[in-house]
């Protein structure tokens, strides 16, 4: 099953599944497919190698979707392929999609009482279910249990109440203590870039945008639940990239030859994924070569990431500063900024707890700011800021380089009232650039 082909070409890909350990999956029926996208490296001409994260809200199914979307749309772009196949004699792609459980229980609009009044035909209640999807994904203790059913029976009674119920309150406390994530301010790791958990603050911020966070499936009440299953999939993320994709990075280098090309391409928490496949954990994070492109699509990430000094707290990096220092990407890396992406526009500073300080004199940056809205920033890198060209113009990207590709006119289709045009990435123009980034960075 995770062997996929592409429509009507003859373009496949493989898709390695992964779980919430960074562990990779066995049991597929088409056998271990780290092994056997070593065994192309090592049996079939390649020249390139592609490998593709997806973000939060994925799971099994949501991967193969979005990998589906992604090649075809690079795939249908047959005028880049064949400048490809200028600069690369013999270009033959290996397209690797990393699948890491990042979706939390899927149903969580609770606003309608009355579908969580009783059982189901199984025998357990919805409200369990959500407890159940819930502690997976976030903490799966006796304490952060009674919690959720505290927090969601206060949900069932009225979940946007005018102020957040005193227990509902002692509630979130536990469950951000057993979730065990930090909060280190702007330079800390991704799980821990924020302001400390203030679930009431939460509350207020969104029982006020009501209309606006609407579109998020919950009532004020719930609102702090999504914003902590927010931050543990972004740490999830960065533990994926370090401790799976990294050593798999490295494998398929050790095994393919010294001409084959690497090129990475992540989405949304996606692209903590690849920033930290790249960076490496901390001891032990040789590449054996660096990489020749990468694509940070709407990435759900600091601004900062990558700068030698924070302006809000001088004289620390961004967490992945190493990626720079040690020149571990050789060509160009892209990213894109869309205005019509409320994900990382509205949900970013607001799970970062600075709901009602998103507001800044013009010319100045956020302390808290994503990636996908405001491009790479910071002293120590060499940006370029222009707009996403049409699908038949050159970029001449050169190496070394971060693009920030203003994509407004492009990534623009509101998908849902939540994330608006977050995940609106399968546009010839998109595919284009990636193309781009990958032929300069050869």
């Amino acid at each position: 099953m995770p062997i996929r082909k592409i429509g009507q070409t003859n373009l496949t890909y493989h898709l390695i599944c992964f779980d919430a350990d960074a562990k990779e999956r066995t049991g597929d029926p088409d056998g271990q497919m780290s092994q056997r996208v070593l065994e192309v490296l090592q049996t079939e001409p390649i020249t390139d190698v592609f490998l593709m994260s997806h973000g939060w809200m994925g799971d099994i199914k949501d991967a193969i979707e979005q990998c589906d979307k992604w090649i075809g749309a690079m795939a249908g772009h047959t005028a880049d392929i064949e400048r490809m196949r200028q600069v690369r004699p013999g270009f033959r792609p290996l397209l690797i999609g990393l699948h890491w459980p990042s979706k939390p229980y899927g149903e969580e609009d609770v606003s309608q009482s009355a579908s969580f009044a009783g059982p189901e035909a199984g025998g357990a209640s919805p409200i369990d279910a959500m407890i159940d999807g819930y502690a997976e994904s976030l903490a799966d203790t006796p304490a952060a249990r009674q919690a959720l059913q505290t927090i969601f029976a206060a949900a069932i009674e009225d979940v946007a109440p005018d102020k957040m119920p005193a227990e509902v309150v002692a509630a979130y406390q536990v469950l951000e203590r057993e979730t065990q994530l930090g909060s280190g301010d702007v330079a800390a790791d991704p799980g821990s870039d924020r302001e400390p958990f203030d679930p009431e603050a939460m509350f207020e911020a969104t029982h006020d945008e009501a209309a606006n966070f609407a579109g998020f499936g919950l009532g004020a009440l719930l609102a702090p639940l999504r914003m902590m299953s927010f931050w543990k999939m972004k740490d999830r993320g960065a533990k994926f990239g370090a401790q799976g994709v990294f050593p798999l990075l490295r494998r398929l280098q050790t095994t393919a030859g010294d001409g084959v090309r690497f090129h990475l391409m992540g989405h949304s928490f996606g692209c903590v994924v690849m920033s930290a496949a790249l960076a490496g954990p901390p001891t032990n994070n040789a590449l054996v070569r660096p990489v020749n492109s990468v694509a940070l699509l709407q990435g759900a990430l600091s601004l900062w990431s990558y700068t030698s000094d924070i302006p809000h707290a001088p004289g620390q990096p961004g967490y992945f500063r190493r990626i720079f220092t040690e020149r571990r990407v050789a060509g160009p890396i892209i990213t894109t900024q869309s205005e019509f992406d409320t994900a990382v526009g509205s949900l970013y500073p607001l799970a970062a707890g600075v709901a009602r300080q998103v507001t800044f004199a013009p010319g100045e940056l956020p302390k808290y700011g994503a990636l996908g809205t405001f491009g790479a920033r910071g002293p120590g890198l060499e940006v370029v800021d222009m707009d996403m060209l049409p699908a038949d113009a050159p970029y001449n990207f050169e190496a070394g380089k971060i693009y920030n590709l203003n994509s407004s006119e492009y990534i623009s289709k509101m998908e849902s009232r939540g994330s608006g045009a977050h995940s609106d990435l399968a546009h010839p123009e998109v595919a284009h650039a990636v193309w781009e980034a990958a032929r300069c960075g050869l």
